[in-house]
């Protein structure tokens, strides 16, 4: 696909594309005169950076067929978990609906309070949320950052969230008694996503 958007630049575009292949490409040859040292490095200068641009062609191509298979790194169903979803061939292939109710709470005196995502986020905000667990986690550090700030002391984050998948019926999706604010988004599996028990057939 990426190759393929070449057609829609402009002649001029392909012109100086095919035209700069030929200049490196091309070998100058080496002829027995008083620049002949010059006329060599010049060959040699040549060579490297054709093989420069060979490399990085190679390492460019590697990383968009790889990339996109970064999922089979990580347990339980992809469109559940979203984890390794990015840059993936398998996009456009799920629906998702999803409601998640955030708890702020007290450490030690085990005060809490729910929050009301109207209050910091918009209609769409809280819609894409819902059924992403890097934005729920993402949303609960600013939720404890946020509370911190107004002085609430021993800040603790749980959601109680549940998530309609391909027109499934909704089921809890992240876990109630984890503390969200001392979670990272990170690249590894999140544990806290919880297991979705049935499969989606298909490549």
């Amino acid at each position: 696909m990426i190759v393929s958007s070449l057609i829609f630049f402009s002649d001029n575009f392909h012109i100086k594309i095919i035209n700069h292949i030929r200049k490196v490409s091309y070998k100058l040859p080496i002829t027995i005169t008083k620049n002949t040292a010059a006329v060599k490095d010049q060959n040699i200068y040549s060579i490297n950076k054709k093989r420069l641009i060979l490399g990085f062609l190679a390492v460019f191509f590697t990383i968009q067929l790889l990339l996109p298979f970064r999922y089979l790194l990580y347990p339980g169903e992809l469109f559940w978990t979203e984890e390794g979803y990015r840059f993936s061939w398998r996009v456009m292939l799920m629906e998702k609906m999803g409601y998640a109710n955030f708890k702020i709470v007290d450490g030690k005196t085990k005060k809490q309070f729910y929050v009301n995502n109207a209050d910091f986020l918009t209609p769409f905000q809280e819609k894409q949320m819902s059924t992403q667990p890097d934005f729920i986690v993402q949303y609960a550090h600013y939720l404890g950052d946020h509370f911190k700030k107004q002085k609430h002391k021993n800040v603790q984050v749980f959601v109680e969230s549940y998530v309609a998948l391909n027109g499934r019926l909704s089921k809890p999706y992240i876990d109630p008694s984890i503390d969200l604010y001392k979670e990272k988004d990170l690249l590894k599996h999140k544990t806290w996503i919880l297991p979705f028990n049935d499969e989606i057939k298909g490549f």
